[in-house]
């Protein structure tokens, strides 16, 4: 299978990134290398560099098939490795990095990935098709686990019941396939809900996001790519639920932050002084246009950031 994956908000992205043609770039999710393309055909070939990063190895396939002859290295790497993996190319500073957060087109169409609950298939959801798997979190897990992380990072109201659901599922036979798991989440939210929409989606998004780290990860890298940014760098970054935007949100809105004295205070005596500046005071969202072409972008939302 094809390793496709549109690229969301492409012309937004290269453009709120502001590409110097000697600059060094990252890409931290390269993905179907369609952001990294057009990021690494705008550098100059003797002076620019882009370094294209993804923990998935048929991603690290596919990209270094599609940026041969650009100025472009890929390595097979978590987004939150950006400091090794400048480290190891003695890079100090970069003028831009690029994150396009969860799963691509790609993983949620080839069925033996395990992600969608539209194909049955093994319960894999590994993006990096190492470590623990889905399987592993939906068969050793507590119901207070499941319970916990279905409503956390689900943000589903029927968590418990599913999650009660699951364990009593299982002391049957192991829950295997994402048809089996699709089945148990249908049948404990109450008909109405089926009825409206299919009630798998959270409880997939929470899994996935349990089995790969996703928020831990996010954390880790937001604080390290924006430290890696010279000044004037930019970090620019898509995510496609509250969870990671809120996320995205909150800590950029820490880097803008000066003074933190109380206000009583007549003077600051602390000393602190913004780190960066908003380029995007409110985020950016797909064209009408984009979400025609491709409806999987319509919970995608793109805030940049640059450091002062």
């Amino acid at each position: 299978m094809e390793f496709v994956h549109y690229s969301v908000m492409l012309r937004e992205c290269i453009e709120g990134l502001d590409i110097k043609p000697d600059g060094i770039y990252v890409d931290g999710t390269v993905g179907g290398a369609g952001h990294s393309r057009q990021i690494a055909s705008r550098l100059d070939p003797d002076k620019g560099l882009l370094i294209a990063l993804d923990r998935d190895p048929e991603a690290v396939a596919t990209a270094y098939e599609r940026l041969a002859g650009l100025p472009a290295k890929v390595v097979r790497a978590n987004y939150s490795e950006i400091r090794r993996v400048l480290d190891e190319d003695q890079v100090d500073k970069v003028d831009g990095v690029l994150l396009d957060l969860g799963v691509s087109s790609y993983q949620l169409d080839n069925a033996e990935r395990g992600f969608s609950y539209h194909k049955d298939a093994p319960l894999d959801m590994r993006m990096s098709k190492e470590g623990v798997s889905a399987w592993d979190i939906v068969n050793r897990s507590s119901a207070e686990e499941l319970s916990r992380w279905i409503f956390e990072y689900g943000e589903e109201k029927f968590a418990r019941s599913i999650a009660s659901n699951i364990v009593k599922a299982r002391e049957t036979a192991p829950i295997n396939t994402t048809f089996e798991l699709a089945e148990i989440v249908k049948n404990s939210v109450p008909q109405k809900v089926r009825r409206l929409k299919n009630p798998c989606k959270k409880t997939f998004q929470a899994i996935r996001i349990v089995v790969n780290d996703e928020l831990g990860h996010l954390s880790r890298a937001l604080e390290s790519a924006f430290e890696c940014l010279k000044p004037g760098g930019r970090l620019a970054v898509i995510s496609f639920h509250s969870l990671e935007d809120r996320m995205v949100k909150v800590t950029f809105a820490s880097y803008t932050k000066g003074c933190i004295c109380p206000p009583e205070f007549p003077v600051c005596v602390c000393g602190r002084k913004p780190r960066g500046r908003l380029v995007t005071r409110k985020p950016i969202e797909p064209s009408d246009a984009e979400l025609a072409e491709n409806n999987r972008s319509r919970s995608a939302k793109l805030r940049i950031i640059e450091k002062l």
